[in-house]
Formats: structure tokens, sequence, C-alpha cells
């Protein structure tokens, strides 16, 4: 079914052989705004982190409310993914693009000039909601502008790839930005970013949406997005106090109520918000579990070998950042090779080696020692990343593969929705075990086992999932 295009067309932009992957000057251009507004969210995630404790001091945060300056980027950036991915669809997905990238830019202005906590966390909230938009309509562009095949595989690689950039970049930015700058220069970046995006974007991106109009699903828009708020804060307020606290189980109760009733809802709706047959695609379903495992379980080990490398190896801050620098460059490197390697074995076959390598890798990191392992941790966790990142990439491939274009943002949406809740449910889940040990170095090697372990399993699964093509 084409697509209505009520002010340019949306037509794929094709290279000079439809079965080949180069990109003409202009396709070249759509592709780099699109992946420059991802990047610049991925880089919203992680470059604020290592500066919270200079943050709190100057702003009056205390301690135990330092996690809101995540938490309150979390909970919008995941919980309304779907619901602004199904929007786009109906209503436009240019138009929703720069609505998103105009309250990103000026939420981040705000995060700057931030007088009070209150000012700074009202700032990081409503990046978030603009990063829940940016994200799944940026993705439902791309995989409308770049047909299916070579083209739409390097642009999902290259999107990937820096993505995955964005959160080392910006574990590493934020460090020397901090030091030098303050912290403040670093939601000053993220102003400047959205700003040079916003004034491209217009004159290069195509506007699309759906040719009907179907009305807004609001039952399953409240009882998902609501699902989604809980979930997330459940499990981001876990991360940091752990699961003693009576609001966390009863958001967590909550929450997982509450995409039940979604689904019920979903199953009645004459126009669902989610349709049901996609969900029960084996492509859609298994692929997003893929991501979900390579997420979470990446994040789990980011998190401890951050421990293990500052408090059992007692490296400095910068020289864990070098660490987690050479990964990012690594895995940047590699991620160049992506489309070509499933151009050539297929997405599935991609995903189930990139998970199966990410596992590997992982278990590697069960020889480093107490006193020594710093170049072991180097190698083996740059080694899995590159396959975490061929993850990612095979994973959208997989998800996006078939879908109509009239529900590319619903599909993109399920991906990054995927992509967050993975990011958030790892640490709380796993994470923690290193923690609460008593002997962290043993803490640290017993999240790495079963962490290497489940990802193992993910591959075997996703193996069997995918092994019959869906109807």
């Amino acid at each position: 079914m084409a697509i209505d295009t009520p002010t340019a067309p949306a037509t794929p932009v094709p290279a000079a052989d439809p079965r080949d992957a180069r990109l003409t000057g202009r396709a070249k251009l759509v592709l780099f705004v699109l992946c420059a507004a991802q990047f610049m969210v991925a880089l919203d995630f992680s470059v604020l982190n290592v500066a919270l404790p200079v943050l709190g001091e100057d702003l009056g945060l205390g301690q135990s409310a330092l996690q809101w300056a995540v938490t309150a980027f979390a909970l919008p950036s995941g919980g309304f993914l779907l619901l602004f991915g199904r929007i786009a669809d109906l209503y436009g997905r240019k138009k929703l693009f720069l609505t998103g990238l105009a309250l990103f830019g000026a939420a981040s202005l705000l995060a700057t000039l931030a007088w009070d906590p209150a000012s700074f966390l009202t700032g990081r909230a409503l990046q978030g909601l603009g990063a829940a938009v940016i994200v799944p309509t940026g993705m439902s562009l791309l995989t409308t502008t770049f047909p299916e095949g070579p083209q739409r595989d390097r642009a999902l690689g290259i999107s990937g790839t820096l993505l995955s950039l964005g959160f080392t970049v910006g574990m590493v930015l934020g460090g020397v930005m901090t030091d030098t700058l303050g912290w403040r220069s670093t939601m000053g970046l993220l102003t400047v970013a959205a700003v040079l995006v916003f004034a491209l974007a217009p004159g290069l991106l195509p506007e699309s949406r759906t040719p009907e109009r179907p009305r807004l699903d609001v039952p399953g828009a409240v009882t998902v997005t609501g699902g989604l708020l809980a979930l997330i804060y459940s499990l981001s307020t876990a991360a940091q106090r752990g699961f003693g606290g009576a609001d966390v189980w009863g958001t967590l109760v909550a929450g997982l109520a509450l995409l039940a009733a979604f689904v019920v809802v979903e199953s009645r709706a004459a126009a669902p918000l989610v349709s049901l047959p996609m969900l029960r695609r084996r492509t859609v379903a298994w692929g997003n579990f893929g991501g979900l495992v390579t997420f979470s379980m990446m994040s789990t080990v980011v998190f401890v070998l951050t421990l293990y490398l500052q408090e059992v190896l007692g490296l400095s801050s910068f020289r864990t950042g070098l660490v987690f620098g050479v990964q990012g460059v690594i895995s940047a490197v590699a991620g160049t090779y992506a489309a070509k390697v499933i151009g050539r074995f297929g997405a599935r076959r991609t995903l189930v080696a990139s998970l199966l390598g990410q596992g590997l890798f992982v278990a590697l990191l069960l020889a480093v020692g107490r006193e020594s392992g710093a170049l072991l941790a180097t190698a083996a966790v740059s080694l899995a990343s590159m396959c975490h990142l061929g993850a990612i990439i095979s994973y959208g491939v997989t998800v996006t593969s078939g879908v109509p274009d009239e529900e590319q943002g619903l599909a993109t949406g399920l991906v990054t929705t995927t992509q967050q809740v993975g990011i958030t449910i790892g640490i709380p889940l796993l994470g923690v075990l290193a923690t609460t040990r008593g002997d962290l170095f043993g803490g640290v090697r017993h999240v790495l086992l079963i962490d290497a372990v489940i990802v193992i399993a993910a591959a075997a699964l996703v193996a069997a999932g995918l092994g019959r093509r869906s109807a």
C-alpha cells in the first residue's frame, strides 16, 4: 500500500543499483541527519553520569535524590516510545520528528541554565519526552526512506554503530567536559546538537504517514504507557536502592498488571495501538527478545566491569574511561562491516551468531584476576561489544523486515522500547548481585557467569524461534 505524501515524496531514495548498498549524495545527507539525532539521544543517556556528584553539590541535589537525574530522563524516554511511534504513523513522521527535536533542544537549554533541582529535573524529564519522540520517528523515517535490502541494512548498520558509540563517547566526554568546563557544558552540548540537526532536517527529510487515519487507540495508549512507566520506574529505583522498598514492588506489580490489561484491550480494539498479529510474527517476537537480552546483559557487563576496574584493580576514572574508549572505537570500526555480514549471511543468522559471540567473550572475562586483568578485560569487552553491535543491528533488521510502511513507526517503536527497557532492567536484575555478596571480586565473577549463560541460552532460543519462516 502506498504511503500518503502530503508535503514531499516519501518514496525510498534509490542507489544507482537497487541491489547495491551504495547511496546517492542526498541519501547520505538524509542518513546523516537521522543518525545525528540518534547519536545525540544516545549521548544524553551517558554524558551526565560522571558529572552527578558535582551537579548534586552545585544544585543542592542530595545523594538520595541524584538517581532522579537519570530516572527523570529514563521514565518518559522509555514509557512513551510506542505511543509516539504510532502517532507518527498516523499524523506524520517528519512533523513529529521536528517537534521532538524542538522539545529536546529547549529542554536541554533549561537543564543547562537550571537554577535549582526542580528546574533541572524538569529539563531532564522534557529531554526524555523529546527523546521518546525522536527515536521511533527517526527510525521509522530511516526504514521508510531506505528500501528493504542492502540499502536499509547499511543504513541500520551505520545508525546502530553510532547509537553504540554515543553511549561510549558520552562516558568519556562527560568526564572531560565536567573537569574542564563544568557539568553545564554537557547539557549545553546537547542544546547545540539539537539546534544543528533541527536546522538541517526540514529541507532533507520526506514526510510520510499511513494513508488511512484511524482513531488513536486511547485505552491501549493509556495501559501500555502507564505499564511501561511503572515498570521503568520500578527497575530504575531498584538499581539504586534494591528490591526492598514497597514502592518498587508496588509499581512493578502495577506495571505488569497494566501491560497484561493492554494485551486484553488490544485483542478487542477495532484499531489497536499494537497489532497483536504483528507481535505474533516470529521475526518481531524473537527479534525483540534477542534485542532485550543483548541490551540488558551488555549494560550489566559495563556496570560490573566498571566496579572491577576501579574498586578491585584501583584504576582511575580516566584509565577506566580509556578501556571503554577502546571498546567503543573497535566496535565502531566493526560496525562498518555489519551490513555486509547481514547481506551475506542474513539478519537471523547474524543475530544468533552475534548473541553467541557476546556470551562467549563475556565468559572470557571470568579469566581476569584480583591483581591484574585490565588488558584482558579491555580485549574481552571490546570483542563482546563487537558482537553486541552486530546483535543490535541484526535485531533491528529482523524486526522491521517485511513490515508494511504504514506500520514502520510501530515496528521501530517496538525496537526502541526493547532497547530502553533492556538498558533499564539489566543492572537491577543482575548488577546488584555484584555489590551484595561481601566479596566484590567474587560478586563480579558471579554476575559475569550468569550473564554469559543467559546470552548463550538466548542465542539457542532465538535460533530455534527463527528457524522456521513466519507466514
